[in-house]
């Protein structure tokens, strides 16, 4: 099995050394890396178009080595596809193991879930894997100290047994590990963020103004069977995630209607 590894912490982060060196353990896995050349958290489906990228070879100290690039998440998995490795092709993207939690909404922006969204929309099973700090945060704040030794063996378990509970076409697995001992590992839907954002001026000069817009850590909502509400109470939680985006009930809704009659009054002035 040919294993492509990323994250976006950048390619020295604790939580990808520690996931390489349990990969490497795996039977008849090919492990390759190509992840960032430093911290691009937070930065979604971002990928870089109107510049080129540099490519790094960078050692690891055991003999082995990866690829560092000044591009994103995305960036690195499109590498992976388009040949950066001669003769590698990757079966299975795994993007991780993230410095701090990627639960709920928060998946929308987080770096580490958009890699492995971009192996699914390239056909390919994914898994994104987050652990929680030692501060047990819930959201995308981090904390300063992390064990990823639980949250490095469950990934490469689950990557060893990939074959005897595939992932349906079109569908990753973004799991959570909490801080500690896991009480169980649950599966599980997203949850729902309360944000409470604000706006905050910070300095003025002249017609010059810079603000903080994030304002304290959002809360959720205590709702059992999400991701969030598994995490609170200890447990690993796995949730199926697919790209289909489309409100198929919504599409019926707006089949009842005629849009095209709103082109006639346009038709008839350009006339």
């Amino acid at each position: 099995m040919r294993v492509l590894l990323t994250n976006d912490d950048g390619i020295q982060a604790d939580g990808l050394q520690a996931l390489r060196r349990a990969l490497k353990r795996v039977p008849d896995v090919e492990l390759a890396v190509i992840a960032p050349d430093g911290n691009r958290s937070a930065m979604a489906r971002s990928i870089t178009t109107r510049r080129p990228l540099w490519v790094e070879q960078v050692d690891f100290g055991d003999g082995t080595h990866g690829f560092a690039t000044d591009g994103t998440p995305v960036d690195c998995v499109r590498f992976a596809t388009l040949g950066l490795i001669e003769g590698f092709e990757a079966d299975v993207i795994v993007s991780g193991i993230n410095h701090g939690s990627n639960l709920g909404d928060d998946i929308t922006y987080s770096g580490t879930v958009a890699a492995a969204l971009e192996g699914v929309l390239l056909g390919l099973p994914a898994i994104a894997i987050s652990q929680q700090s030692a501060a047990r945060e819930l959201d995308f704040r981090l904390g300063n100290e992390f064990d990823f030794t639980v949250a490095a063996e469950f990934a490469a378990r689950i990557v060893d047994t990939l074959d005897e509970v595939p992932l349906r076409p079109g569908t990753l697995l973004n799991i959570n590990v909490p801080a500690g001992e896991p009480q169980g590992v649950e599966i599980v839907r997203l949850g729902k963020r309360i944000y409470r954002d604000e706006l905050k001026l910070t300095e003025e000069h002249d017609r010059r103004r810079r603000y903080w817009v994030y304002g304290d850590s959002p809360e959720h909502v205590d709702e059992e069977g999400t991701d969030l509400a598994a995490i609170a109470a200890g447990r690993i939680a796995v949730t199926p995630i697919h790209f289909d985006l489309t409100d198929t009930e919504g599409m019926d809704r707006l089949a009842m209607h005629d849009l095209s009659r709103l082109l006639a009054p346009a038709a008839e002035e350009v006339e």
